[in-house]
């Protein structure tokens, strides 16, 4: 008897380090959404060593392999990325950037003083040519942001011929002279960021007015030259922003609407980035997780509006933001990336993924060595954050057709609190074959996931994780490997059900054919 009692404590103590969770995979006989690529884009702007240090080096450099002054390791790793856009120049910093600074002899730009991200003075060394440049050499398409904030509309009218025209005209002599024969034509173009803030403090009402004026000017009547035109968005659940946008600019002068927001706990005290306890995790997934909740309610006040969806939802800031490394400069916003990271990363791109309907751009903040970056570097070193991992991982979802996948999780608890445990989407690509994400965001418990396929009949699954010990564990310059995806052998496909099993905060990412 004593052994019987004893037998059904340890197997109730093991069913409790588990939950179980079901979904739904339905693959429907024909599909027109599509899950964009530029979901997958980046940012990079003119703060801390991001662009001086972490891309740029110069071109005099011979300690640091570059091409034009850009580092080679950072293009090598971010061609496997395979990031579909590039966000430049800021940012803070975009509405105080005036791109005729940044063009021309090297040895002739002014400097500029970096008001908003530590005071340094910058020499201009990496300017409009030097970006467009680099963007070819990425296979990405740039997207430019604008100077509404200290600006005028003359200047971003001037900046767009001067990259874009092919004719003759004063700013597309300026480029030829400037060593650029053929034009770089970029098609997104930011008009203005976080307005409501360091973009000029401006009200939804005025700062759409203006809008309306600097998009008339940047293109012509019919925007011949296919502009896609963002308008500088809500900051995270000001959807009278939104709102006011929506009903003030004419539908044949956006293309865009952007939204920022970061998974951060408290404005006031961020948080350390390595280390952080539980409760902190907790709150940030809850931020992250926020994320789903905020597509939602904006893309409701943009149906009101735009019931056919042609405008955009384009969430150009995300990720997670804490306080910076013991010993760096304040305003250059250098964090480390831990499994924490991964978790907010995995689950936001299945959060964009799963709303791809409305939401067709995104840009994590930021790509090297600023807040939720991909890259780390330190002089020659460089290394890829779990970050950089998931978003390898899942540029499988890149174009492809979306798929339904209905989860329903068990949740993860701490206290009187809880969160869904798990979270997914996948995808068809080209090539007929189906990807499944999956993201546990528990902290002690493996989940159990049992898929119901529905529509389709697969003969095999293999699949990549990423996980780790503890989930404060990141990459070092010293153990750089510590942290990468290996091959995953948790998920059993028999007939028409998937098995999985995921470990605690882990991300997985399935192939079925």
């Amino acid at each position: 008897m004593k052994n019987a009692i004893l037998s059904s404590l340890l197997f109730l103590i093991a069913l409790g380090s588990y939950g179980q969770s079901t979904a739904t995979l339905t693959v429907p006989a024909t599909s027109t959404r599509t899950i964009s690529r530029h979901i997958y884009g980046h940012f990079a702007e003119h703060l801390g060593r991001c662009i001086y240090g972490g891309i740029y080096v110069g071109e005099s450099n011979t300690k640091i392999p570059n091409t034009a002054g850009v580092r080679n390791d950072v293009v090598d790793a971010l061609k496997k990325l395979k990031i579909p856009n590039l966000r430049w120049p800021g940012g803070c910093f975009a509405d105080t950037y005036h791109w005729k600074d940044g063009i021309g002899p090297k040895d002739q730009r002014p400097t500029i003083v970096n008001t908003w991200w530590g005071g340094v003075t910058e020499n201009n060394s990496f300017g409009t040519h030097d970006f467009l440049n680099m963007c070819e050499l990425l296979g990405t398409e740039p997207y430019l942001a604008g100077n509404m904030g200290s600006g005028a509309v003359q200047e971003l009218a001037d900046w767009v011929q001067y990259v874009n025209f092919a004719g003759v005209s004063p700013m597309s002599a300026l480029r030829k002279k400037n060593g650029r024969e053929k034009p770089w034509k970029v098609k997104y173009w930011g008009i203005g960021n976080e307005a409501w803030g360091c973009g000029g403090n401006m009200t939804a009402e005025y700062y759409a007015n203006e809008y309306r004026k600097y998009a008339t000017f940047v293109s012509d009547w019919g925007n011949s030259g296919g502009l896609f035109r963002i308008a500088s968005g809500a900051n995270s659940a000001d959807y009278n922003w939104t709102e006011a946008l929506m009903k003030i600019i004419p539908k044949n002068l956006i293309e865009g609407v952007a939204l920022h927001h970061y998974s951060v706990i408290n404005w006031d005290k961020k948080g350390p980035s390595v280390k952080f306890d539980e409760q902190q995790y907790f709150s940030t997934m809850k931020q992250a997780l926020f994320m789903d909740e905020l597509i939602q309610k904006h893309s409701a006040i943009m149906d009101k509006y735009d019931p056919e969806k042609k405008i955009a939802l384009v969430v150009d800031e995300w990720g997670g933001w804490y306080e910076v490394e013991p010993g760096t400069n304040p305003g250059f916003l250098y964090q480390q990336n831990t499994m924490r990271d991964a978790m907010i990363a995995g689950s936001t791109l299945n959060i964009f993924n799963n709303h791809s309907d409305r939401v067709r751009m995104a840009n994590l903040a930021q790509m090297v060595n600023v807040l939720q970056a991909v890259i780390l570097t330190e002089e020659e070193k460089m290394l890829l954050t779990p970050t950089y991992h998931v978003m390898e991982m899942y540029n499988v979802h890149q174009d492809a057709t979306y798929l339904p996948l209905t989860v329903k999780s068990t949740d993860y608890t701490l206290g009187n609190e809880k969160l869904t445990a798990v979270n997914g989407s996948a995808s068809k690509d080209k090539n007929g074959v189906t990807h499944v994400s999956l993201v546990n965001i528990d902290s002690k418990k493996k989940q159990e996931v049992s898929v119901n396929i529905e529509g389709a009949n697969y003969k095999s699954v293999s699949g990549r994780i990423l996980t780790s010990k503890t989930l404060q564990d990141h990459n070092t310059f010293d153990k750089p490997n510590l942290i990468q995806p290996v091959a995953f052998k948790g998920a059993k496909l028999k007939g028409k059900t998937l098995n999985v099993e995921l470990p605690p905060f882990s991300v997985v990412v399935l192939e079925m054919k």
